[in-house]
C-alpha cells in the first residue's frame, strides 16, 4: 500500500479507514447512483436509459474505488486531501460534459478539451507514480489546461447558456478544484521532505 509520500507501506495501511465511514461513502455512492430512478417515478423531465445507468455506475464506483485505494493506501490527509479534490474535478468534469456539455451541449465537439485536461492529469499522476511531489506537478498542470479549456469556452460561448460570464464562474471552479489539490500535493510532499 502508498505511503504518505507515495510509496509502498509494509502494513497495507491497516486502519487507515474505519468500516463506518466507508458504509457511508459507499451508501451515499449507491444513493446518488439509483436518485435518477427515484426520480424518473415522479417526473417525465428524467429519462434514463439503461446505458445511462451503466456509465453513472461506472463513473461513480471508479471514483469510490479510486478514493477507497487512496484511503487505504496513505495516512497522510494532506495526501488524501488532494487525491479527493482531484476525483471530484473529474468526476464533476465528466459527469457534466456527459449529461449538458460546458460548451453548447454535450454533443459539441469542443467539449472534447476537457477529456484533454483529464489526460494532462491522468499522465502526469502516471509519471509522478502517485508520489506527492510528482502530483504537485500534475494536478498544477491540470489547472492549467483547465484555465486553457476555459479560454476556448468563453470565447466559443456566445450566447449559449451559461453564457462568457458562466463560463469563467464555471471552469474558474475547476481551476480551483485542481489548483486545491495541487496545494494539498505540496502540503504532503513538504512533509515527506523533511
Amino acid at each position: 500500500m502508498m505511503k504518505a509520500n507515495g510509496g509502498m507501506e509494509a502494513n497495507g495501511g491497516a486502519g487507515a479507514a474505519t468500516s463506518g465511514w466507508r458504509i457511508a461513502a459507499w451508501s451515499l455512492a449507491a444513493a446518488l447512483w439509483l436518485l435518477p430512478l427515484a426520480a424518473m417515478q415522479v417526473t417525465d423531465e428524467v429519462n434514463w436509459t439503461a446505458g445511462d445507468f451503466v456509465f453513472a455506475g461506472v463513473l461513480i464506483g471508479g471514483v469510490g474505488l479510486a478514493l477507497e485505494l487512496a484511503v487505504r493506501g496513505s495516512r497522510d490527509l494532506a495526501w488524501r486531501g488532494g487525491v479527493a479534490l482531484l476525483l471530484a474535478a473529474a468526476f464533476l468534469l465528466v459527469w457534466i460534459n456527459a449529461a449538458v456539455g460546458i460548451i453548447g451541449d454535450e454533443g459539441d465537439p469542443l467539449n472534447l478539451v476537457y477529456a484533454g485536461v483529464l489526460a494532462v492529469a491522468l499522465v502526469g499522476a502516471i509519471v509522478a507514480r502517485f508520489r506527492a511531489r510528482g502530483m504537485v506537478r500534475a494536478t498544477a498542470a491540470a489547472a492549467v489546461a483547465q484555465a486553457l479549456a476555459g479560454a476556448v469556452a468563453v470565447a466559443t460561448a456566445g450566447d449559449q447558456p451559461p453564457g462568457p460570464l458562466g463560463q469563467v464562474v464555471l471552469n474558474g471552479g475547476f481551476v480551483l478544484l485542481f489548483a486545491g489539490s495541487a496545494w494539498l500535493f505540496a502540503r504532503a510532499a513538504a512533509r515527506t521532505a523533511r
